[in-house]
């Protein structure tokens, strides 16, 4: 369903996507809800793909040397990939795209774009070069309490997986071009292809490599042989292919809209420049949380099974966010970049609160489900193979502690590009860099604090980890106010009791929610004892059925609009 061009002032999403007359413009642009409800279906089979790839190393590499290695190995050139496919890179050069196709018109829109692709090739080409001579010094730095051993295999695999930023980064213009012209579900599907072909080649991989079988063993402590270690190099690699197969499945799609290659470069280019100059500051603006991460590598290196723990946990909490979170943020941004150069301020404030209430009603139920039943959706998704019961309680107790933060690092996804949108990507930098210096602060002395907690000769650090997920979730939820506060002045007012009013009626109804799964679980687990894949999915699935039947009851109870806007269009949909 579209809207006109000139949206009416609307208290949520779901209005957003109702048609309304207005033949002085006939210009039509997607609803905010209507692209985030494709964008949500794309990333929820990513997401769930995901997971399958998390399964895959869990069953074959669990949680220690091997996967401690690959974690901090991707994590160098992946933390560039979420700048540019999810933050700096998509917002900065979606706001100037749009600008050049309201001023200029199409082919200038389009010389910008090969512009952009270009000069991006050229400069993480250097950076790939830089990286991959330098690996072992990037290692060192976040990952200071390796072992030799571990170390070396780390900076084998870094430099494997490097270039991987030059693919996702050309991936996240493509990404661009294509939101901008309103297809947002062949780019979304984009991270699907990724996790399928980097599964399929890097088995494939890992089996020739290593000779056809590794052991798998669940001391995190014990040094790998040779074939087990070809066989992560093996999946490095698959790593690699699938970062390749995310911009190619773009291209047919490009090229449908009118994007043509051309052999151009020129970094003094206007628009260039203001891609640039937009980008520098929103690079370190939305990169809060992946800078944070880098921390957390560091503060747990000398963790042994840390990495594995606090990779697996922050794969879990990633699923809502990209759900909806970054699947509503990615919808908003051609809007609000339209609706802030047109100057129409009330549409903005309005798409951007009803965005943000959209991201609540999603994003905080499942944060509390994730932290009462996190070791059962654990259990069920990673507990064979390598993965013992240890790191399934370790990897739950960083999953709550990820999960606090959950609706504030959803949020961030919406509010920050808002700001660059405005031609403001100062306000979100400085914020970040606070944010920064307080995770630092926060994982040191949380993850003292809580060491000296669930000290066993198996986890001798206790829960050390923990605290340093706390860190995270602690900076997220006061990046996110500190956004929201600057927000408020930048537009006066952003319906502020329309937001709080509907956060607290949602938390309400999420306590009563997890109540009610904690209750079914615990009776459930006292009855089966999760030995076998039945009973771990009985005891998973019942308290989550029981559970949303109680949120969906105590949300008429408390009249969340919301939700039942969300009920209204989907009984229209089948209606029609």
């Amino acid at each position: 369903m579209e809207e006109p061009e000139k949206a009416p002032q609307a208290e949520t999403a779901e209005e957003l996507a109702e048609p309304a007359a207005d033949t002085a413009e006939p210009q039509r642009r997607p609803s905010v809800a209507r692209s985030a409800g494709i964008v949500s279906i794309a990333v929820m089979f990513s997401r769930l793909l995901g997971l399958v790839r998390e399964q895959v190393f869990a069953y074959y590499f669990g949680a220690g040397f091997l996967y401690d290695a690959y974690v901090v190995a991707f994590r160098i050139p992946n933390v560039l990939r979420d700048l540019f496919a999810e933050g700096a890179l998509s917002a900065a050069f979606v706001k100037v795209f749009t600008d050049y196709q309201i001023e200029k018109g199409e082919k200038a829109a389009w010389h910008l774009a090969g512009l952009v692709i270009n000069g991006l090739a050229v400069i993480m080409s250097v950076i790939c070069i830089v990286g991959i001579v330098f690996s072992r010094q990037f290692v060192d730095l976040v990952a200071d309490g390796f072992s030799p051993e571990k170390a070396a295999l780390a900076t084998t695999l870094t430099q494997i997986m490097f270039p991987f930023i030059l693919l996702v980064a050309l991936a996240a213009v493509a990404m661009g071009v294509l939101n901008t012209k309103g297809v947002f579900g062949i780019p979304a599907s984009a991270s699907t292809v990724f996790n399928i072909v980097s599964i399929v080649f890097g088995l494939g991989l890992a089996y020739w490599l290593s000779g056809g079988a590794w052991e798998r063993t669940a001391d995190p402590n014990l040094t790998p042989s040779g074939a087990a270690q070809w066989a992560i190099i093996g999946m490095a690699i698959g790593t690699l292919i699938g970062g390749a197969s995310q911009f190619l499945m773009q291209i047919p799609a490009l090229l449908k809209v009118g994007f043509r290659f051309l052999p151009v470069l020129s970094f003094a280019d206007e628009g260039v420049k203001r891609v640039m100059a937009l980008m520098a500051p929103a690079i370190i603006g939305t990169s809060a949380v992946q800078i944070n991460v880098l921390i957390n590598t560091y503060f747990v290196s000398g963790i042994e099974g840390a990495q594995g723990w606090l990779s697996y946990s922050f794969r879990l909490m990633q699923f809502p966010i990209g759900l909806f979170g970054v699947a509503v943020g990615t919808a908003a941004i051609p809007v609000l970049s339209r609706l802030a150069k047109e100057e129409k301020t009330v549409e903005f404030r309005d798409t951007l609160s009803s965005s943000m209430n959209l991201v609540f009603l999603m994003t905080v139920p499942a944060a509390c489900g994730l932290v009462v039943l996190g070791e059962p959706i654990v259990r069920l998704i990673y507990e064979r193979g390598a993965f013992t019961p240890t790191a399934t309680s370790m990897t739950a107790l960083a999953l709550a502690g990820y999960s606090i933060g959950l609706a504030g690092y959803a949020a961030i996804k919406v509010i920050s590009p808002a700001f660059y949108a405005m031609n403001d990507a100062r306000t979100p930098m400085i914020i970040a860099l606070a944010s920064i210096v307080v995770n630092a602060l926060g994982s040191y002395f949380f993850r003292e604090w809580l060491s000296h907690y669930g000290v066993t000769p198996e986890t001798p650090h206790g829960y050390g980890h923990v605290g340093v997920a706390l860190a995270t979730s602690v900076v997220a939820l006061i990046n996110f106010a500190a956004l929201i506060w600057f927000m408020r002045r930048r537009i006066r007012r952003l319906n502020g009791r329309v937001i709080v009013a509907s956060f607290a009626k949602i938390m309400a109804a999420s306590l009563l929610m997890s109540a009610a799964c904690w209750m079914a679980y615990h009776y459930l687990h006292s009855i089966f004892g999760a030995m076998r894949l039945t009973e771990r999915m009985i005891e998973t699935f019942g308290p989550i059925a029981i559970g949303a039947v109680v949120f969906v009851a105590a949300a008429k109870l408390f009249k969340i609009n919301e939700l039942e806007k969300a009920f209204g269009a989907i009984r229209r949909k089948f209606a029609r």
